[in-house]
C-alpha cells in the first residue's frame, strides 16, 4: 500500500480521480485478457489488450469518469 499512498500524494489533486480510474481499469482489462487466453483459447496479444483498454476507457469516460480524459492520449478518442 505504500506505493499507492505515495502515488496518490505525488499526483496533483486535479488528476487523482484519473489515477484511481487508471489503477482500476488497466488491471481489470489485463485480468479479462488473461481469462480470455486461458479459458477461450485466445492468443495473448498486446495490441488486443491495448484496444480493449482503449474501448473500455472510452466507455468509462462516456459513463462519467471525466478524469480519464485528462490523462489518456487524445488519439484514444475518449474526449
Amino acid at each position: 500500500t505504500d506505493w499507492w499512498r505515495q502515488a496518490n500524494e505525488d499526483t496533483p489533486p486535479t488528476l487523482r480521480k484519473a489515477l484511481k480510474s487508471v489503477a482500476l481499469l488497466v488491471p481489470w482489462m489485463v485480468w479479462k485478457h488473461q481469462n480470455s487466453c486461458g479459458f477461450d483459447n485466445e492468443m495473448p496479444s498486446l495490441n488486443t489488450l491495448l484496444d480493449s483498454i482503449r474501448d473500455e476507457a472510452r466507455s468509462w469516460a462516456a459513463a462519467g469518469a471525466p478524469g480519464l480524459r485528462l490523462v489518456l492520449p487524445q488519439t484514444w478518442d475518449v474526449h
